[in-house]
């Protein structure tokens, strides 16, 4: 039967907590419900910071910074606190849901290599938030198919698929998700999935953008639309051995040199960069046999605002893939991720497989995720 259930996302931007409700069995969508976020505090922001700073120079065998605790209880406290306005806003109350499914606050990423399995950590206080709620809370989502030795991620394409066929859009389609990093998922003619990280996609502009003080972002485009792509450097980014590695395949937002474009304008830097994220798009077209190439890219995240971003991707795909907005087929493109994990919650409470040997690379689907109740 389905299940109700409000699902959380937080990216590695920091930027809010968004929140969907969907009704599902996880595997079939039955009915959508409101959607939202919630921005994140500024000491919940500068908290993470920190953590994700002090996670990037945790040496393995060593024992958790400390202040992972700290954190894990703030994900917890900003989560409910968002979550309370969102249900007030929309006339729900927390007893209307079955399950929340929470990603928590990736700090630190390492795929996996042929020497060593990889490393994922996704902050919450799970107990915290379900007491809290007197809901049962799905989260940990990562940490089996890690072991497994499996990427980690994406973890979003078997609700890609879903959502898909939710849209009547038939096989094959392709989804991008466009956050810190950019996510493609390739659903084959056949129904299989293949799904990896292309590149980055909003991170390394936020670095640069936030480094030289000139906001958080580059809203719509327009530092990159006014500045000129350096080839050069371009070419030094496109030759990092990662694109190179057969999918599937991840990333941290950290995983390339942002001092590549140190010598750059601001304006050029952000051109560049761009550039750097829709090749890396483009690249990802070369793992698919021409006759599985779908005719349709379907681009939600933050990056679909960025018109500069989403023009050249048109560009770049021209005669491959028609580029089109989340929103332009009726997805909520600001809520695809929080749907996800209401999804993943959901196939979580019935043991279903969460990742596949298309999309995370483990040797056999694999069930994930772990549930704990007030």
């Amino acid at each position: 039967m389905a299940m109700r259930i409000l699902g959380f996302m937080t990216g590695t931007s920091l930027d809010a907590v968004d929140m969907a409700v969907l009704e599902t069995d996880g595997e079939t969508i039955q009915a959508f419900g409101p959607a939202g976020e919630r921005k994140l505090r500024e000491a919940t922001r500068d908290l993470l910071l920190e953590t994700t700073t002090i996670a990037r120079g945790w040496a393995r065998g060593e024992p958790e910074p400390a202040i992972f605790t700290e954190a894990r209880q703030a994900v917890a406290d900003e989560h409910l606190h968002a979550a309370e306005s969102f249900i007030a806003e929309h006339g729900l109350a927390w007893s209307d849901f079955d399950l929340l499914g929470v990603h928590g606050q990736t700090v630190l990423h390492e795929r996996p290599t042929a020497e060593r399995i990889g490393r994922t950590v996704q902050l919450l206080d799970a107990e915290r938030l379900a007491r809290a709620t007197g809901r049962p809370v799905a989260f940990d989502f990562r940490t089996a198919d890690v072991a497994a030795g499996g990427e980690g991620a994406p973890l979003a394409p078997i609700y890609h698929a879903a959502r898909a066929r939710a849209s009547g859009l038939a096989a094959p389609v392709a989804a991008l998700n466009l956050g810190g990093v950019a996510n493609v998922t390739f659903v084959r003619p056949d129904g299989d999935l293949l799904a990896f990280d292309t590149g980055p996609a909003n991170g390394m502009i936020d670095l640069v953008v936030q480094g030289r003080g000139a906001g958080r972002f580059d809203a719509d485009g327009r530092l990159a639309q006014a500045g000129t792509v350096d080839q050069d450097v371009l070419a030094g980014l496109l030759a990092h051995p990662y694109f190179a590695a057969p999918p599937p395949k991840s990333l941290d937002r950290f995983d390339f040199p942002i001092e590549a474009v140190d010598g750059l304008s601001l304006e050029d830097a952000a051109a560049t960069l761009t550039a750097f994220t829709v090749a890396g798009v483009a690249r990802a077209y070369d793992w698919l046999p021409e006759h599985e190439r779908p005719e349709r890219l379907v681009v939600a995240g933050g990056g679909r605002h960025n018109s500069h971003m989403m023009a050249e991707l048109g560009m770049a795909l021209r005669g491959i893939s028609e580029v089109v907005s989340a929103d332009a087929l009726g997805w909520r493109g600001d809520a695809i991720e929080a749907e996800a994990f209401a999804f993943l919650a959901a196939r979580t409470a019935r043991g279903l497989p969460i990742g596949f040997p298309g999309t995370t690379g483990v040797k056999t689907a694999l069930a994930g995720g772990r549930i704990v109740r007030p």
